[in-house]
């Protein structure tokens, strides 16, 4: 593979990068049209609805885009949904090369556009850069195949694995860089999610707070039985977010009214051993077109989802303190794994350095059935 097409897929991938949390239920696209190695056409998905990637970066190119190559992160689609085809618009440009990151998990897709260019004569090099671009539509593959969301489980603790001192006080554990990152995470997402400890512990806001500004989560709250107080500071702060409580039939019905007139949506799902069924959660945010969820704690919740398989990503910001002791407080809470061979492993694995705090990333490796 040469250098030049690794070069160009890099900048198909930033432009893509642009609308990355804001094409639900669309994937983030991004296109390069270039020329005897000058960039003539580009262009990103930018909502549903919205023309692709690849439209953009054709009407940018014009007539240059005739014989040129095309460069883009995502197979071309080959249906008629909200817009046209691709793969027929790139042929008709006379587009005479492309080179795709990888091909498109929709099964309404899924090797059609790449068989349309071929059969129309165009040479197609598919997988460059297939790592990075597959990483990108993440979300949307796990949508598009599960009717979940993509899951992220964010999370914080000291260098000897506490999430807070044996008072219970984590303010702050990472660093201010480090928290500009997870505003910067909530900006490209649809939802965060916290459980109900967490909201009686912290009392927070789960907004999204960045000096250019950004877009505020739907805001999920876990309490299987409406402890929740009316008095929340979510309830009360001004922001275009919606707030959802997700509950049992168990919960007290006064509770209830109460909350929704506070103004929050309350969502009454079936229990799993007096619990919120956390699938039953997971299909009805993929219904509401939640591509990717912020899990930001607690403990507790964060052991249940992991228990039933709804975590994708870890990112754990990693300070440089020791709090020592025995306290209890971890990234998750209770029994774990008996075993080791049964730990789920993490792969693709990232670190990023703010300030002293380090990031890890990784995807977390699902179990097949035997």
């Amino acid at each position: 593979m040469p250098d030049s097409s690794e070069y160009y897929m890099s900048r198909a991938l930033e432009l893509a990068r642009r609308a990355e949390g804001r094409t639900a239920p669309n994937p983030p696209v991004g296109a390069l049209i270039v020329r005897n190695g000058q960039v003539v056409g580009e262009g990103f998905h930018p909502a549903a609805g919205a023309p692709h990637a690849e439209i953009f970066a054709l009407r940018q190119a014009g007539e240059a885009a005739r014989g040129s190559d095309l460069y883009v992160t995502l197979e071309p689609c080959s249906h008629q949904g909200r817009t046209g085809p691709c793969a027929e618009a790139v042929i008709a440009a006379g587009i005479g090369r492309v080179f795709v990151g990888v091909q498109d998990p929709n099964p309404q897709v899924s090797g059609r556009g790449l068989a349309l260019l071929r059969a129309a004569g165009i040479e197609v090099v598919c997988g460059v850069l297939a790592a990075e671009c597959r990483r990108l539509i993440a979300p949307f593959a796990r949508h598009i195949l599960s009717g979940m969301p993509y899951t992220v489980y964010k999370t914080a603790m000291t260098l000897d694995g506490k999430t807070a001192t044996a008072a219970g006080d984590s303010r702050w554990i990472s660093a201010d860089s480090s928290r500009r990152e997870v505003h910067r995470l909530r900006n490209r997402v649809e939802a965060i999610m916290v459980g109900i400890e967490t909201v009686l512990h912290d009392d927070p806001l789960l907004t999204t707070r960045l000096p250019e500004g950004g877009r505020d989560p739907l805001r999920v709250i876990v309490d299987s039985r409406l402890r929740m107080p009316d008095s929340a500071a979510m309830l009360h702060q001004a922001s275009a977010a919606a707030t959802l409580i997700a509950t049992t039939a168990a919960a007290d019905s006064a509770a209830r009214r109460r909350l929704e007139a506070a103004g929050a949506e309350l969502l009454v799902l079936p229990d799993l051993a007096g619990r919120v069924s956390l699938p039953e959660l997971w299909k009805e945010l993929g219904r509401r077109q939640v591509q990717t969820l912020l899990l930001e704690g607690g403990a507790t919740l964060a052991a249940a989802a992991l228990q039933s398989g709804l975590i994708d990503r870890m990112m754990v910001f990693v300070a440089p303190k020791l709090i020592g002791g025995t306290s209890d407080y971890g990234i998750f809470r209770g029994a774990g794994c008996a075993r080791l061979v049964d730990a789920p492993a993490l792969e693709d694995l990232r670190l990023q350095r703010f300030d002293d705090d380090i990031l890890i990333c990784g995807e977390v490796v699902r179990c097949l059935p035997d």
